[in-house]
This record gives C-alpha cells, structure tokens and sequence, in this order.
C-alpha cells in the first residue's frame, strides 16, 4: 500500500548516536520502517546505495509522555521488541551511514536540541511551506528533504520539468539549509503522483538543478518500494 507523507507534515529528523560533520553532495536518502516486508535496517544499509536512513517515526515523544516508536512490522515496542535497532544502527554506522529518527509524522514537534543532533526536515513542494515556513526560515536546519510528488504544482509530469525546477530554484534561493533534497516516490505505487522514471530523472531532472550550491541529492519514499524498483540503483551513479 502507498504510504503518501501528510500535507500537515511537520515532523523533523534526528541523528542517532553521533553528530554528522557535514555532507557530500549527491547523497541518497532513504526512508525506513513502515512496511515490515522491506527487511532489516541493517540490510538496506548492507545494500550500499544510501548515505542517510531515516527511521519512521517517532510519533509519541514529549510532555511526559514515555516515548514511543511506530515501526509498523518490524517489531512490538510495546513487548521491548524493537531493542535489536540498537546493534543495526551501530552497523549502518560503522559503513559510514548516518541514522536519523523522524519525530511526531504529521503532528509532531520538537523544540529542545543543541548542536549535537542534525536536524532536517520534510515539507511539502509548494513553497512556502504551509506548516513549517517560517521555521525553515530560521536557519538551523541542516537538511531539508522537500517532497516533490503528491503536488501536482511543482511535480514532474511526463515529459514535462518546468513546475519542478521552478521549485526547485524558489526553494534552493529562499531556505537558509545546509543542503535541499529532491524528494521522491521509489516506484510509482509508492505515492499517488509525482514518480520520476529513472531514465527521465538522470537525462533531465538531475542536470537541471545539481548545478544548485545547495544541491544534496535525493530522497526516497521509501525503502520497501526501493526494493521493490531497484531505483537507487538505478539513478545512484549519476545523484
């Protein structure tokens, strides 16, 4: 089942563990968690095609709450279940693969943190953003993963690149981030619109805005459909 991230998306990102110094451009990131049949964290960072993972979600944290992951299959937190991440984070981190948490999915937020965590963000391709605009703004954002499907807007079309890099640029000139992703559905199940053919991507869309100084790479929704498609294979020599 396609699983499409929520207009209202206003969760942020975590790194796991240990800080990050800094980014290569033409990165791919990857989303992982929500479909118990895409395997292990460990495997898909054994599959050699991502420099971020980024665990879905967190979406009770906070206000005294005991907090609480959401890992669809995977495993039951609620029976201590999902204690074996630990040693699979540790092994994605050992191949240089940063980890990172996405608190709250569509409601969430986050307001404590310091230097020692990454933070990144997910919003939606219409700029500005109608939930978290203003504290994209703010600069301390090290990341930011714009989902460029599910928005007819400022998505690719067949044939068609011109809502996209216009986009593109409005977002690469306006958000003080570190370094701005293209988002991107997997397969084309994986989102009700907005997937980009291999071929399409590599050819048109990515030479039309790597030029960015901001460009970090691509964003996948998500792991499960990765597998299904072989995407970042296809497209990971040419991000």
């Amino acid at each position: 089942m396609a699983f499409n991230l929520p207009v209202s998306l206003t969760f942020f990102s975590l790194l796991l563990l240990a800080l990050a110094n800094g980014s290569n451009a033409g990165s791919i990131s990857v989303y992982w968690g929500q479909n118990g049949n895409e395997g292990t964290l460990a495997e898909a960072c054994a599959a050699g095609n991502y420099e971020f993972v980024i665990i879905a979600f967190l979406p009770t944290f906070g206000n005294g709450q005991t907090p609480m992951i959401n890992l669809a299959g995977h495993c039951d937190p609620y029976s201590n279940g999902c204690t074996g991440l630990s040693s699979d984070i540790k092994s994605c981190q050992a191949k240089g693969i940063k980890v990172l948490l996405s608190l709250g999915g569509g409601a969430g937020s986050y307001s404590r943190y310091d230097k020692k965590v990454l933070i990144t963000a997910a919003p939606q391709c219409p700029f500005p953003d109608a939930w978290i605009g203003n504290a994209l703004k703010s600069g301390l954002f090290d990341y930011v993963w714009v989902q460029f499907y599910n928005n007819p807007p400022c998505q690719y079309t067949a044939g068609g690149i011109g809502n996209l890099v216009a986009a593109w640029k409005q977002w690469t000139s306006s958000i003080p981030a570190n370094k701005i992703f293209l988002g991107l559905p997997a397969a084309p199940t994986a989102a009700g619109s907005g997937f980009i053919p291999a071929t399409a991507l590599t050819s048109s869309v990515l030479p039309a805005i790597k030029g960015s100084a901001k460009y970090g790479g691509v964003m996948l929704w998500s792991r499960y459909y990765d597998v299904q498609s072989g995407y970042s294979s296809s497209i990971k020599n040419h991000v």
